[in-house]
């Protein structure tokens, strides 16, 4: 048993974790509250100022163990990376977006490996999460450690871990949700499956980095290609009429091998899935091969902000009230049902595309976001009351926050605007609403 291993086994090892953000917090609350102790590293002092005092924003993370484990010192935080040479075990969890030409941005992987690099030591363990492209651990990460002379695998270890976080999922979380993890050697495999396996029961070994690399990226389009599958179905069954596209799949959901049901909407949003396949494609390029079938369903999702926004134009359009002046009423605007997040958020590339289509009345609603800016233009979530429906020409649904009374909305709307089928328990007043892909 090597000096790290023992640590690890004895609750010894200091654990790091770079990036304080969806990923990060939760992995080093579920460290800290294990019983290590854990540093917190992140560049935006709002987020090492709300640790330090005990402040916990973000709301996957139970606010009962997050005061015990920041009360009691097991968690801290820092804005630099001074005592990084003091860890053990250092868990990169940085942003990973895309350009504006859509290619891979790893700059925060890049500046955050360059800030390790000079203060690695030996017997370090040393887990990439942020999802990318495969190749990165190896051909960016390793070399950059490298430069500190120390050798990968036998002076310290590297592996890449990817991240399986879904905001909102009461059910799997950090603590249960199964960990793959991929190694540089078959030591670097096994003490980073050691250390994970400290926080969460299950953890599958692969044979590289690049598997796991590679596989993060087939979970995300796995479910960006079926989404865009049934988003196009949706807009056939608009086109043909006759056809609901909701009922097609609970129809086809009854099989019960072979099917797993996707549900269409106003696009796609959050970190990953949107990203995921261009961050592919960008690597298929390398090698002269183009992934025609993940780019356009990625490209069918991004065009549904589009479509939604069509619909609520056509409405308008049969109202005696002009575009610009029509009052148009969004409920929802974080990315899915029941949490905080607009990362890429659907609904605001709705609100978007409205504002830059001439309309000048957007109100929204979001019990979970206070307030957003959109074009530049600040927005305050205002309250969902008879009167706020009844002053709508046009009431859109972009958002299934369970927490919205659906009757109490349809009944006082003039339209309702419906992209998530969130109404289809609603009795009265159908009439009213316009559903996505219904085929009316």
């Amino acid at each position: 048993m090597n000096a790290l291993e023992k640590k690890i086994v004895q609750k010894k090892a200091r654990i790091g974790v770079v990036g304080l953000g969806y990923v990060g917090l939760p992995l080093a609350v579920e460290f800290a509250s294990q019983g290590f102790e854990t540093l917190g590293i992140e560049v935006d002092p709002k987020k090492v100022n709300a640790i330090s005092s005990g402040r916990n924003y973000i709301a996957d993370v139970d606010d009962k163990v997050f005061t015990k484990v920041t009360k009691s010192g097991m968690l801290k935080a820092a804005a630099d990376y001074s005592d990084v040479s003091k860890l053990d075990v250092i868990f990169i969890c940085v942003p990973t977006p895309f350009t504006p030409n859509k290619e891979p941005d790893i700059s925060y992987i890049v500046s955050s490996v360059k800030e390790i690099a000079p203060r690695l030591r030996k017997g370090q363990l040393v887990i990439l999460k942020s999802t990318t492209f495969p190749g990165t651990t190896e051909r960016y990460v390793q070399p950059m450690l490298e430069e500190s002379h120390l050798k990968t695998g036998k002076d310290y270890y590297l592996a890449f871990s990817p991240e399986r976080i879904d905001p909102g999922n009461k059910k799997w979380t950090t603590a249960n949700t199964p960990v793959v993890v991929g190694g540089v050697t078959p030591e670097c495999t096994r003490l980073a499956c050691l250390a994970i396996a400290q926080i969460t029961p299950k953890i599958v070994p692969v044979s590289s980095p690049k598997v796991a690399e590679l596989e993060k990226l087939l979970e995300n389009i796995f479910r960006s290609v079926n989404i865009a599958l049934v988003n196009e179905l949706a807009q056939l069954c608009d086109r043909m009429g006759g056809v609901n596209v909701w009922e097609v799949v609970e129809a086809a959901s009854t099989k019960p091998f072979g099917f797993m049901p996707f549900y269409p909407g106003p696009g796609i949003g959050g970190h990953c899935i949107l990203i995921d396949p261009y961050y592919l494609s960008w690597l298929a390029r390398q090698y002269d091969f183009q992934t025609n079938f993940i780019t356009l369903a990625a490209e069918t999702n991004e065009n549904m902000p589009f479509y939604v926004k069509n619909m609520v134009m056509r409405e308008i359009s049969m109202m005696p009230v002009t575009f610009p002046e029509a009052n148009i009423l969004i409920l929802g605007v974080a990315f899915k049902r029941d949490v905080d997040d607009i990362r890429h958020s659907p609904a605001l590339k709705v609100m978007e595309l409205l504002h830059n289509d001439g309309a000048r009345n957007i109100s929204y609603n979001d019990p979970f976001v206070p307030t957003v800016e959109v074009d530049g233009e600040k927005f305050e979530s205002v309250e969902i009351s008879k009167k706020a429906l009844q002053d709508a020409d046009c009431v859109l649904i972009t958002t299934d926050h369970s927490s919205y009374d659906y009757d109490f909305i349809v009944k006082n709307a003039r339209r309702v605007i419906d992209a998530r089928n969130a109404t289809k328990n609603v009795k009265a007043g159908r009439d009213k609403i316009v559903l996505l892909g219904d085929g009316k």
